[in-house]
């Protein structure tokens, strides 16, 4: 495991590296996040399922996830009621969402294989409907222009997202028994096979050492909220939880994953300033790292 681990590092390094030399930018990461979400993502769900039966106790995944996300957004408003507007709203979308997708799912696959990713990917179902809903919600609220949307503008948002909309397609074809042409798995895992080594590279990527000292109490106090309220949550669902080992352990290693890279997004889209979009992008880079230790040290002495 320990080897893997490396060779996990040794990947994201080397995207930090090309980077460093200029070989590939950032905005280079921006086309590949979109062949990941859009094309060798939903190859990796669509074979994930297709290998696999989905016990009916995983539909709790996303329900727990859901939940979650509702007590989120009641103790997020209160812990950061005193901070100023802008900040208020980056704060609540950087709260809600993980990211699953392309963190997850390399560490994910070279701890628990195949498996694994069935458990994360119904995780994920869960964790999307937080990030078009409730973190898209806050966005919009908390920008200058204030609320701007209503419930069928944010059906549009998870209606045009590719991987929920395979997760939930590739769910029913699963729970229906139904099972895709030998061909078009064949096709599909010839594709899959090129999304751990991108994700890992896109991490390199959009790694970043530098941030400005305005951010430091905001940081700490945003740390201390997401990863105090993950692991305080994550360890009694994991102890009291009567369920398999591999759900407990994924609802515990889930709560505790980086923020999703939505979040950038929409702060773009609602217009946030460029001081409240370095912070976020700051928060992703920090929270990354520190979800990689704990992934280590909880599939090393933990789990």
């Amino acid at each position: 495991m320990n080897q893997e681990f490396l060779n996990i590092i040794i990947i994201i390094a080397f995207g930090y590296l090309l980077k460093r030399l200029n070989i590939l930018q950032e905005k280079d990461g921006e086309v590949i996040s979109k062949i990941i979400f859009k094309i060798t993502l939903p190859a990796l769900v669509i074979v994930t399922f297709d290998s696999v039966k989905i016990e009916t106790s995983l539909i709790m995944l996303p329900v727990i996830v859901i939940i979650y996300g509702m007590i989120t957004a009641i103790l997020g408003l209160l812990f950061f009621k005193n901070e100023e507007r802008e900040l208020k709203g980056s704060l609540l979308m950087l709260s809600h969402g993980f990211n699953v997708g392309l963190f997850a799912f390399p560490l994910v696959y070279a701890i628990w294989g195949m498996e694994g990713l069935t458990y994360f990917s119904m995780f994920d179902v869960g964790a999307s409907f937080l990030v078009f809903g409730i973190s898209f919600i806050f966005g919009s609220y908390f920008s200058n222009e204030g609320l701007r949307l209503n419930p069928l503008e944010i059906l549009k948002k998870l209606g045009k997202s590719i991987p929920l909309m395979t997760y939930i397609i590739a769910s029913i074809l699963n729970f229906s028994h139904i099972h895709l042409p030998d061909m078009f798995i064949e096709v599909a895992s010839t594709i899959s096979g090129a999304n751990i080594p991108l994700s890992l590279l896109l991490l390199g990527l959009f790694l970043n050492f530098k941030f400005d000292k305005q951010f430091i109490r905001p940081m700490v106090k945003f740390l201390a909220f997401r990863y105090g309220l993950g692991l305080i949550v994550g360890l009694v669902l994991y102890f009291t939880l009567p369920a398999d080992i591999m759900l407990r352990s994924t609802i515990l290693i889930g709560l505790l994953l980086p923020v999703a890279a939505s979040a950038l997004t929409f702060a773009v889209e609602f217009k946030y300033s460029i001081t409240s979009i370095r912070f976020i992008a700051t928060m992703s880079n920090i929270t990354m790292l520190v979800s990689i230790v704990i992934l280590y040290l909880f599939a090393n002495f933990i789990l």
